[in-house]
């Protein structure tokens, strides 16, 4: 029967290639989420502006679109 002297240190060298990978990956992931947040919100940001210069620019087109 063999020792196990270093089970522990064994253990943990044969589990940190996967926790380094699933660390990897989630910071990968967000990046990407945060990256997609920002996005959508500049996005939001220049449709917001254009809809008032466009209800500034036709205040009759405006008015006919709230009556609807």
């Amino acid at each position: 029967m063999l020792p196990i002297e270093n089970w522990w240190l064994n253990a943990l060298w044969s589990v940190s290639p996967t926790i380094l990978l699933g660390l990897v990956f989630w910071f990968i992931i967000r990046v990407i989420v945060r990256a997609d947040r920002a996005e959508r919100h500049a996005y939001a940001q220049i449709e917001a502006e254009e809809r008032t210069r466009r209800a500034a620019a036709t205040p009759e087109s405006a008015e006919a679109a709230e009556n609807e």
